[in-house]
């Protein structure tokens, strides 16, 4: 067996199949994961940790470094100074880690509540700002924890080397010395974790393939290595250019040789330092994205009487946008379009639909909520057809419109999860569903027209024209009449586009329709001739359009954009 094969099995292992016990009892196993996932993150960043500071100490440091493989006391100092820093980087990254996007605040609200916090003492700020509040202190605890852990890592990681020896020196040199190389470590460390918050990369990020652990974390070393390089050279630059304000006694007193020498142990040391970051930082994405599998094993008691249990309690009974609730939705999205554990998708469909309708209800709530949010938006705009959403604009009321329609993709990560489970659960009923639960219980229409819905809220958000036209109109003596008149709206229509293209917006509302546009041609497929016969006999909007309103459109609207579907002219 390879050695790299043995490492995965031995460390890596998961325990997807091994919680669950009966049918309601994974409740202690679904607080344990989080918890067993981050002492195997703390446990793995450790033992890398150690590899890397060896085998750098030894290619890159010896050189300059008195008696390198003699253990001394200051050596052993310095290795656990450098591993507790570390330590506060590991548990920054994870307390600050979060599956979906979270709002902060801005520094105009952060001195607006400090000085009413100040003269208005008995004020109550409301709940939405004082949740941006906790996230702004959030992030700056977090660039405070990096600061101080750069500081601490460069004066550990330099001050065994013979430049910098300590011994020779006198008492101010040596506060010199040690100042020096805590204030370029200090801004460094403040130089990269801006970045990091800046960059969102404390959003994590769920692979679309699922590999195995040690086999994503492997393919992520050149990348952390090309992170690692530029963020060094960049850090080193500043830090050296700041360094240059510093009082006197705080600067380097070294020249020519020496000061070269200083600079080299300086670099390696800050790119040792990154290094190890990137590193902790891609072993927690990859510990903390992969799948957990929320069933009891194959064979067991639970398996035979309610293997959809503890899947069904964790989506229900999870704190909302939680790190658990993500892994659920994810083991749902991966079941739901796999042909891996069918046992575990033939139970959706048990005789009373219960657990079929409940499962369908899970994953169609955060689809409704984006829907609404996203409505909500675009009737709050001052023009419908010409949504004006470039940042550009300076009018309070245009960036209050941009602002809300941002919140709405917040959950696109969980919103995407979510269609792609219902339009696979929908398609495979038509073959699967041997009690036919998915028509009985009406979940058909609900799929549909909330999928019609979306698509056609996020199709009006990124500036495509949802005012289809019947097959008659088209072919009227006054088509080429409304052709033209449309040419000109497609003209106002592209300029508006133009302006959607330049915001952050754009990018997750185009993804968002694609996933939508494909999740709605995976049940036209299914169900082509069905909804072919039914339209033929005038029954296509009773079987698949829900009576109620629409979340987003007319009934009308959705019933044009599912012929066009049916025609597979949708694009």
């Amino acid at each position: 067996m390879p050695i790299s094969a043995a490492i995965e099995r031995t460390f890596f292992k998961d325990k997807d199949g091994g919680g669950g016990g009966g049918g309601g009892g994974g409740g202690g196993t679904r607080i344990t994961i989080i918890k067993d996932r981050f002492f195997s993150f703390l446990i793995w960043q450790f033992l890398q940790s150690t590899c890397i500071f060896f085998i750098f100490k030894t290619i890159f440091l010896s050189p300059f470094t008195p008696k390198p493989f003699t253990p001394t006391f200051l050596s052993l100092l310095s290795f656990l100074a450098i591993h507790f820093s570390l330590l506060l980087i590991s548990i920054s990254i994870f307390f600050l880690s979060s599956p979906h996007f979270l709002p902060s605040a801005s520094p105009i609200d952060v001195s607006l509540a400090l000085l009413r916090l100040v003269f208005v003492p008995g004020s109550q700020n409301s709940s939405e700002l004082r949740k941006k509040l906790r996230v702004w202190l959030s992030f700056a605890l977090f660039v405070s924890v990096f600061a101080v852990a750069g500081a601490l890592f460069a004066i550990c990681i330099c001050w065994g080397c013979d430049v910098y020896h300590l011994q020779s020196r006198s008492k101010t040199q040596r506060a010199g010395l040690v100042g020096n190389l805590g204030f370029r470590g200090f801004m460094m460390g403040l130089f990269y974790a801006l970045h990091y918050v800046y960059k969102q990369r404390w959003v994590l990020r769920f692979p679309i393939i699922q590999r195995p652990p040690f086999f994503s974390f492997k393919m992520g070393l050149p990348l952390a290595v090309g992170r690692a390089l530029r963020f060094s050279a960049a850090g080193y630059l500043l830090s050296a250019s700041l360094a240059f304000f510093l009082p006197a006694e705080y600067r380097s007193q070294a020249s020519g040789r020496k000061f070269v020498v200083e600079q080299i142990i300086f670099y390696f040391g800050s790119f040792l330092m990154i290094f190890c970051w990137e590193l902790s930082d891609h072993l927690h994405q990859v510990l903390h994205t992969k799948r957990f599998v929320f069933a009891p094993p194959k064979g067991s008691a639970a398996a035979e009487t309610n293997p959809s249990e503890q899947l069904l309690v964790t989506l229900d009974e999870s704190t909302p946008k939680s790190l658990l609730q993500y892994l659920a939705y994810l083991d749902l999205c991966m079941l739901c379009e796999n042909n891996v554990d069918t046992w575990r998708r033939a139970a959706f469909f048990e005789e009373t639909g219960e657990t079929y309708k409940r499962i369908i209800s899970a994953c169609l709530g955060p689809l409704e909520n984006f829907t609404k949010k996203l409505a909500e938006g675009l009737e709050s705009s001052s023009a419908g057809n010409s949504l004006q959403l470039s940042y550009q604009l300076t009018s309070p009321t245009n960036q209050l419109v941009v602002l809300r329609l941002s919140e709405s993709f917040y959950d696109s990560q969980l919103c995407s999860w979510c269609a792609r489970i219902v339009a696979s659960l929908t398609a495979r009923s038509h073959k699967e569903d041997r009690f036919g639960v998915a028509q009985l219980s009406g979940s058909n229409t609900a799929v549909i027209s909330t999928l019609l819905s979306s698509l056609l809220a996020v199709e009006t958000l990124i500036g495509k024209k949802t005012n289809i036209p019947s097959a008659h109109d088209l072919m009227s003596p006054n088509g080429i009449r409304w052709a033209t008149m449309n040419t000109r709206r497609r003209e106002s229509t592209g300029s508006t586009m133009g302006k959607v293209r330049g915001s952050p917006v754009y990018a997750k509302a185009y993804a968002l329709a694609d996933i939508l546009r494909s999740s709605i041609y995976l049940i036209i497929s299914a169900f082509h001739d069905e909804m072919l016969n039914s339209g033929k006999a005038g029954g296509l909007e009773k079987d698949w359009i829900i009576s109620s309103k629409p979340l987003y459109g007319t009934h009308e609207l959705l019933l044009q954009k599912l012929h066009l579907f049916l025609d597979f002219q949708a694009n």
